[in-house]
């Protein structure tokens, strides 16, 4: 093939980026973030383009269109239509979630195509794919921590203007308006990771043709925790929820995740 690995790679983690911008401006309607994720999604419409012509030129005379062949096509067309849509209408959710189907399908195209090359062996494929998948957990864990960090802050302040505490600290830390945006905006940038990590999990699981480990208690819970930052960013945006009721969401959204990464692990049949 006439891509390679980095190829592969540079694709999907700039595809990741730019699904975390359009998430910041569907949830915010961030304005400048929707620029961004714009940019970086011509840049992958382009490597894509380049890599379907020049798959096209070198099987000239030989081509057969396989089911790797459509999953690209499609992932391509979801990109089009993506843009698109963000030229000329204002459907953020739309244009969200068509990408994270068309990076889903992306990443199935790509794996696939590694497990069936004769240069890589299956083990490989499926490690590389594995690699992706927990580089995003882990950035996701690291954004949903100090998003925790900020909240115990939040409450800590809060007590102590309540009860008219004056220390030293205070006076080093950012007021709770600011305190509340730090903390949104950590969980803007640790949802859409989350949800791309589990999306290359459950890829790893269907490539390696093993569906009972959908039910595995790592998938359920870590599906159960993107389902309780849902709910913060759901109330964060739409309800009138207070500063303090929502910081105590955090926290606790927060201990399930120390659960599933420290206790769950142990009952995983193969995160352990």
């Amino acid at each position: 093939m006439v891509t390679q690995g980095w190829m592969f790679d540079a694709i999907l983690y700039i595809y990741a980026l730019s699904l975390l911008f359009y998430f910041s401006d569907f949830v915010g309607v961030n304005r400048n973030a929707k620029r961004m994720g714009t940019g970086l999604l011509i840049f992958v419409w382009v490597l894509q383009t380049f890599y379907l012509v020049a798959n096209a030129i070198e099987q000239r005379g030989h081509f057969v269109f396989t089911l790797f062949e459509a999953l690209l096509l499609f992932s391509w067309l979801m990109v089009t239509f993506s843009l698109i849509l963000n030229r000329f209408f204002r459907i953020e959710p739309l244009v969200f979630f068509a990408n994270v189907v068309g990076f889903a399908v992306l990443a199935l195209h790509f794996f696939s195509h590694h497990i069936d090359s004769p240069d890589i062996s299956q083990g490989e494929a499926l490690n590389e794919l594995l690699f992706i998948h927990a580089t995003l957990a882990v950035c996701s864990y690291a954004a949903f921590s100090l998003a925790a960090i900020f909240s115990g802050m939040y409450l800590f302040l809060h007590r102590q203007l309540k009860e008219k505490h004056w220390s030293p600290a205070m006076k080093r830390m950012p007021s709770l308006e600011k305190i509340e945006i730090y903390t949104f905006y950590s969980i803007l940038s640790g949802f859409p990771l989350l949800l791309l990590s589990l999306v290359l999990g459950v890829i790893w699981i269907t490539l390696r043709g093993d569906s009972n480990l959908l039910f595995d208690p790592k998938v359920v819970l870590s599906t159960f925790i993107l389902l309780i930052y849902t709910a913060y960013l759901f109330q964060r945006r739409f309800s009138q929820s207070s500063g303090t009721s929502l910081a105590w969401w955090n926290i606790g959204a927060f201990a399930f995740m120390i659960v599933n990464f420290l206790v769950i692990n142990l009952l995983s049949g193969f995160h352990r």
